[in-house]
């Protein structure tokens, strides 16, 4: 008789699609035997379709959420699935935009039991540069090449166990929307707690759908935050997030499996909450969206140093340009129209690393270099902020 580890082990892997069929051939192969000449270069075949570099992608639908936010229905061009992902995990969108040749990170928003398409739910930010053209300029029909689906950010079952909190902050919520439908749609049972917090009554992601579930589903509780003015009917907590009001909202807080997602600051304070309730690091899983706006207010930052002071970049004996201190280094070299693989573009991926070669640069606490990055001189370029003239090898 199984026990209940394994009896969880075996649902978990059930659940893997192809899992059973593979399982299924095997015993075939051990039974009738066989010299395995069909099976070349099959297993690289599998892996291309499942994690494949590139895929193009259409624009199927534009959905209008709130004022600043907008949700692009992406379609396979080949009119084939798309890429199994998990929920919580993103893809990287590839854009073409005055000469420049970018990308961006976009949480898939639908669920990964839906393969005919990808959701990706922007959200503007103010001052940015591709988000207002995704938003403003972008129309039905049009068509971008993005990576797969990748990222750490999601449920893993043999571990974090399923009394599980999302703290969502603004567009933070495309993650936990998908993973709520995941859980939704499993045979699992689940507690899913959202703790979700914005600003603008008017401008809240989702909230219709979320109000729905929650009032549909006992194992699914929505808990609202606004820190701006709103009106009679809101019915929620005003103002910030704090710890007596997440200690009253949790019971028995260190059991829980947290994740986090939003704006750089909002997981900052989120990180410091958990941790004062004794929540223990393992058990808070945080998405950073991007580099940080302000990375002169962060500790280690050069004393008196602005932001808008200007540097050389020298790639090599490529080229040379100058930037502002305040600016990621990526951003810069994507300006002056040098690509170098990136996907995350928050310093975990390290799919962006550039060897320095001379001078300084700046790099955040989130950046996650590597023991290794460090003994050979390699950065994050994502959020890497040249502090000197340097010198760097792509």
């Amino acid at each position: 008789m199984l026990d209940n580890d394994q009896k969880l082990e075996t649902n978990v892997l059930n659940s893997v699609i192809g899992y059973k069929e593979a399982v299924l051939k095997k015993e075939e192969l051990e039974n009738n035997g066989t010299s395995f000449i069909e099976s070349k270069g099959l297993v690289k075949e599998t892996i291309g379709k499942l994690h494949p570099k590139r895929i193009r992608l259409r624009v199927e639908k534009i959905r209008i959420d709130t004022p600043s936010t907008k949700t692009l229905v992406m379609v396979p061009i080949d009119g084939k699935n798309l890429p199994p992902f998990q929920a919580g995990q993103y893809i990287n969108l590839f854009v073409h935009l005055a000469g420049v040749l970018t990308a961006r990170p976009y949480s898939i928003s639908s669920s990964p039991k839906n393969l005919k398409s990808y959701e990706l739910t922007i959200k503007r930010k103010e001052g940015g540069f591709v988000s207002p053209y995704l938003l403003e300029d972008v129309k039905v029909g049009q068509e971008f090449e993005s990576s797969g689906p990748m990222g750490s950010f999601h449920h893993n079952p043999l571990f974090h166990g399923n009394d599980l909190v999302f703290l969502a902050g603004g567009s933070g919520i495309a993650p936990a929307i998908s993973m709520l439908k995941s859980f939704l749609q499993s045979t699992e049972l689940f507690r899913f707690h959202i703790i979700y917090s914005n600003s603008f009554e008017n401008d809240v992601i989702f909230i219709d759908e979320l109000r729905k579930l929650a009032s549909e589903n006992k194992n699914f509780t929505l808990t609202e935050f606004l820190s701006r003015e709103v009106s009679s009917e809101y019915k929620g907590f005003r103002g910030r997030l704090d710890i007596s009001t997440l200690r009253m909202l949790l019971q028995n807080p260190s059991t829980k499996m947290y994740y986090v997602c939003g704006p750089t600051p909002f997981n900052d304070h989120c990180a410091n909450l958990l941790t004062s309730l004794g929540v223990k690091s393992g058990r808070i899983l945080i998405e950073s969206n991007g580099p940080p706006p302000n990375p002169e207010e962060l500790e280690g930052w050069p004393e008196s140093l602005l932001p808008t002071t200007k540097v050389t970049v020298n790639v090599g004996n490529q080229t040379s340009f100058q930037t502002n201190v305040g600016e990621p280094l990526l951003n810069s070299l994507e300006r002056n129209g040098l690509f170098t693989e990136n996907a995350c573009r928050s310093g975990k991926c390290s799919l962006c690393r550039v060897k320095l070669k001379s001078g300084k640069v700046f790099s955040p606490e989130e950046a996650k270099i590597r023991k290794s990055d460090r003994k050979f001189g390699y950065i994050h370029s994502c959020v890497a902020f040249p502090v000197t003239d340097i010198e760097i090898q792509l």
